[in-house]
């Protein structure tokens, strides 16, 4: 069997899922943008630049998830998925998933994004395994602090092989084994995989993939 992984803010979205929520619920005036706009805006070059602090990061974008019903939040990601996150699905995007599950490969996204952002976007593309960073919750609303792991830069080595034990699995089991992504943050498990392939790629990806020989491919062209 096959194995196929998928970052998806800037892979599978050509666009960040988690930065484009924070922006939703300003323009819906659920966040104040004086105070939430410039912030979201630094913690994503922050990203960019490798240079986050992941821990300081939840702690800012998982407080909306904290303050608000989870009827309001539920609705409010139906009008999200609709409004921003469909057009950043390319044709490409979805081919390459479509592809990797009709081989019958095994597939999961693999995302620093939290789970109640990017569950529905995983079922979006019928990506049935989901590996992301969770938000905590207590008597079902969430608590703005985040449970385990965050599936960031190395924690996503150890997402990955958290969930393939809980099948009894490990990385080597697999004939090949391919993780698909845009970023520099990414590339504890891009070395980790038989077949990394650097999607869209920044640019240290971009050289660091020349370097090595990997694949680079565009999902937007």
């Amino acid at each position: 069997m096959r194995l196929a992984l998928f970052d998806l803010d800037n892979t599978l979205l050509a666009g960040d899922s988690d930065y484009e929520w924070g922006q939703f619920l300003v323009d819906c005036g659920v966040l104040e943008r004086e105070t939430y706009e410039a912030q979201n805006r630094a913690y994503y070059e922050q990203y960019a630049a490798g240079t986050l602090d992941i821990h300081e990061y939840l702690g800012f974008a998982l407080r909306p998830l904290a303050r608000h019903a989870p009827q309001d939040l539920a609705r409010w990601h139906a009008d999200f998925m609709r409004l921003r996150v469909l057009p950043m699905i390319t044709p490409g995007a979805r081919a390459l998933v479509r592809r990797h599950l009709e081989n019958a490969d095994l597939c999961a996204i693999v995302t620093a994004t939290n789970s109640f952002v990017t569950a529905p976007i995983a079922r979006e593309f019928g990506v049935g395994h989901l590996i992301a960073t969770e938000p905590e919750s207590r008597d079902g609303r969430f608590t703005g602090r985040v449970a385990g792991t965050p599936c960031f830069r190395e924690g996503k080595v150890a997402r990955v092989d958290e969930w393939l034990l809980g099948m009894g699995r490990r990385l080597a089991d697999f004939s090949e084994s391919s993780f698909y992504s845009d970023s520099h943050n990414d590339l504890a498990l891009l070395q980790r995989v038989t077949r990394p392939v650097a999607v869209d790629p920044d640019q240290e990806l971009a050289a660091h993939a020349a370097r090595r020989g990997w694949a680079t491919i565009s999902l937007r062209r």
